[in-house]
């Protein structure tokens, strides 16, 4: 039987050596996935792959040379009787109806050196070590040398400490031999809390069936098989399953050869740190299972989020602003003189939002009212807080728990920090109202001209009324057909004046609108870019650890 077993184990195992660089990449792999996901993801679900990390850059900082193999089993299983047996001296106590064994004991093949070092991280007390090495063993312990093996304390122990210590070494060891008898080899609790959670470490795992001399040789085989088919439901198929006698030094040779081709291959610490990896990968694939979006987010959402944006920030208000400004500007400077000086006792309507003249270099946090811009109404601040939730849910809908809430929480972060961006935004933005436009510059010319020609009339004909007065002669004023030329200047003049502003109006009007619209088009854009960087961008931010998360989960994976 042993030589079917050992053909099992070689068909099974012997090709599926462990690379250790390449287990050192999965391990940096896993390590990527974690230093991706700090601060999105619940560090209660992260624990798992904290520990194995930790644990795994332990162990390998440790002896290679040694295989650490744990006995573990429940009370009157007889693990400590094949502890016992397999280091041919009385180590460790042996009970049969209450657990005996309370703390880990272990023996030693061969040099201790690296050993110690490997027992301490274990955590076996000193006077619970024990050495077999000596010139009596002859050359048939030599196969074993570099084997560490454990007698843990009973899993079933009605001391809550001993479980405890259970768990913890089989989180260490490198290959776990689970010990049952012919009584309790169906027992509930160690199929379920036990062997069913090893099924992610087949490959380091082994079942003995001790005490197989008390089956009567025709039931052995049907004990065997109904052992096999609770490990197949346990998703152990394929684990060695070995009859053992502790009593009987041949009924050993079936798991000393086992352990002799595992101390040789020297690959089950290896194997253990894969299948932890393995563990933890498959634990956290539901974290990061759906493929994230490669794209930033351009949907309506976001173009939601703008025009929240604008609303909250006055775009509007100052929009409409610039158009005011502009018809108040063109008049002012294409108007008839005579009234300009009454025209400009009028307030800018920019100017009255401080618009333009910031120190557009200034950082935002230090920027307090930047703009007199009336703040946002009760009714604009929903509208963003909206807006901003939409992002959110737009951007994590497919994601898988806990990123959602991960996502909402960035587009989030940053709202404190709107208002005095998106005033900023709007004290910054070039709204095209620096220069004075060449066409007013000529019609403010013509209306000079006309007035000066009204202007010159009237002073001509001021000054013959004044000779008139004076009793000298009077002037001789040419004439334009039977109209005298100051006559013709004061009113074509005048004339002229109304007919140019009455031309302008229309024209102003026009471009104030293209002003308003251009102005409104910058301001958009500036406050687009405060939603980006405030909102998207820390949305983006998180999907872009999803992705990071994802790809390194997948490396990790790899074998």
């Amino acid at each position: 039987m042993s030589n079917i077993v050992g053909r099992m184990r070689e068909a099974l195992r012997g090709d599926q050596r462990v690379d250790p660089d390449a287990l050192i990449a999965r391990l940096q792999a896993v390590q990527r996935f974690l230093g991706a996901v700090d601060g999105d993801v619940p560090d209660t679900q992260l624990v798992a792959a904290h520990t194995v990390v930790e644990r795994a850059g332990d162990r390998l900082a440790l002896s290679g040379r040694h295989t650490v193999v744990a006995l573990a089993g429940a009370t009157g299983s007889g693990k400590s009787s094949l502890f016992n047996a397999l280091a041919r001296m009385d180590l460790s106590p042996v009970g049969v109806r209450r657990p005996t064994t309370g703390v880990a004991h272990a023996c030693v093949w061969g040099p201790v050196d690296g050993a110690v070092r490997l027992l301490d991280w274990v955590g076996v007390l000193p006077r619970h070590r024990f050495v077999r090495e000596s010139p009596l063993d002859g050359d048939d312990e030599s196969t074993l040398h570099g084997l560490v093996l454990l007698d843990l304390p009973d899993f079933d122990s009605v001391q809550h400490s001993h479980r405890l210590e259970v768990d913890r070494l089989l989180g260490l060891v490198d290959l776990v031999v689970w010990v049952v008898d012919p009584q309790k080899y169906a027992d509930r609790v160690i199929h379920t809390s036990y062997l069913r959670e090893f099924h992610r470490h087949k490959d380091v795992t082994v079942v003995v069936l001790n005490q197989a001399d008390r089956l009567p040789p025709t039931e052995l085989p049907r004990v065997l098989d109904d052992l096999r088919r609770l490990l197949d439901a346990d998703g152990l198929g394929g684990v060695p399953l070995l009859p053992t006698v502790a009593v009987d030094p041949t009924g050993l040779d079936g798991l000393r050869g086992e352990l002799e081709r595992t101390v040789a291959e020297r690959q089950a610490a290896l194997r253990r740190l894969s299948s932890d990896v393995d563990a933890v990968v498959a634990d956290l694939e539901p974290l990061v299972e759906v493929e994230p979006p490669r794209t930033r987010p351009g949907d309506a959402s976001a173009q939601e989020l703008n025009r929240a944006l604008a609303g909250a920030a006055g775009v509007p208000t100052v929009a409409h602003a610039v158009e005011g400004a502009y018809r108040h500007r063109a008049v002012s400077s294409t108007g008839w003189p005579l009234v300009r000086g009454w025209r400009k006792l009028r307030p800018d309507p920019l100017r009255r939002l401080h618009l333009p003249g910031q120190d557009l270099s200034a950082p935002v946090e230090s920027l307090v009212a930047a703009t007199s811009v009336p703040d946002p109404t009760a009714a604009q601040r929903s509208a963003l807080h909206l807006a901003v939730r939409a992002v959110a849910d737009r951007a994590g809908a497919d994601l898988p728990a806990p990123w959602p809430t991960a996502v909402t929480a960035a587009a989030r972060s940053r709202s404190a920090d709107l208002p005095g961006a998106l005033d900023h935004a709007v004290a910054a933005t070039d709204l095209g109202m620096d220069r004075r436009p060449t066409w007013w510059r000529v019609v403010g010319a013509i209306q000079w001209v006309v007035t000066l020609a009204a202007l010159g009339g009237l002073v001509w004909l001021l000054f013959g009324y004044a000779l008139r007065l004076l009793g000298l002669p009077p002037l001789e004023h040419p004439t334009l057909g039977v109209v005298p030329w100051p006559t013709v200047l004061l009113l074509g003049g005048l004339l002229a004046g109304l007919l140019v502003a009455a031309l302008s109006r229309p024209v102003v009007g026009w471009a104030a609108r293209r002003a308003r619209h251009r102005a409104e088009e910058r301001l958009l854009t500036s406050v687009g870019s405060v939603g980006e960087k405030l909102v998207l961008d820390p949305v983006w931010a998180v999907l872009a650890r999803y992705a990071t998360a994802r790809d390194a989960l997948r490396d990790a994976g790899r074998r």
